[in-house]
């Protein structure tokens, strides 16, 4: 695991101490290959290498969840498009937008989704619902 990513499972280990987390954003992985639509032609590139794929494999092994990954056990949910050759009219695209949570957190899930009909960016917002 590189030196960012071990820095970054240990601060949530330690929050953890206290109360359990929840993390959002952007984390430039497509984790699985049905979290992408070529995971062929995009195998080494940034965000699909080998090395990003398992450190996130090991965060989510630390006792964290993947809340999307929860709810849709299937391919063809993307979070960001590139913004050439219409990959969005086409759901040419990458889920690499999370919601992740602490396991401890698992009975108070409702749900997570991808609104992928919210334009306006390259991305679109994805959502969580813990009660």
């Amino acid at each position: 695991m590189t030196s960012w990513d071990g820095a970054f499972l240990k601060y949530l280990k330690k929050l953890e101490q206290t109360k359990p987390v929840v993390f959002c954003g952007d984390l430039n992985v497509a984790h699985a290959e049905i979290d992408l639509t070529n995971p062929k032609t995009n195998h080494r590139n940034a965000g699909f290498t080998d090395e990003e794929r398992g450190n996130f494999g090991t965060l989510l092994a630390a006792g964290y969840l993947d809340t999307f990954r929860e709810f849709e056990k299937g391919p063809g949910h993307y979070s960001w498009w590139s913004q050439m050759m219409n990959c969005v009219r086409g759901n040419i695209g990458w889920r690499v937008d999370y919601f992740v949570i602490s396991s401890a957190l698992r009975p108070r899930l409702k749900r997570a989704w991808i609104s992928p009909e919210v334009l306006g960016s390259d991305h679109c917002p994805v959502g969580v619902e813990i009660e």
